[in-house]
């Protein structure tokens, strides 16, 4: 099991990105959270396989049509609450 701490930069707030990350997340079973923040980036924690959590993450540097992703930061993390499912925080 990955527990990835992501940060995406570029254009991605305003454009869906959250959405989409949830799409994708639920398309290769990663349970988490995504949510905007005020330094204009996109943060969440993702917890899933890893054969999944690398298909996700080609995903999210690719991003929606309407995005454009700059940098993609990741941060593995030790332990993680457990989640059901994967939720956009506001």
């Amino acid at each position: 099991m990955v527990r990835l701490h992501i940060v995406v930069k570029g254009t991605v707030q305003g454009v869906g990105f959250r959405y989409y990350a949830q799409m994708k997340a639920v398309q290769h079973k990663i349970t988490g959270w995504v949510k905007n923040t005020d330094q204009g980036t996109v943060e969440m924690v993702a917890v899933g396989e890893k054969e999944d959590m690398d298909l996700f993450l080609k995903d999210l540097r690719q991003g929606n049509p309407f995005s454009k992703v700059s940098e993609l930061e990741t941060k593995e993390l030790a332990e993680t609450e457990p989640y059901q499912s994967f939720k956009i925080k506001y």
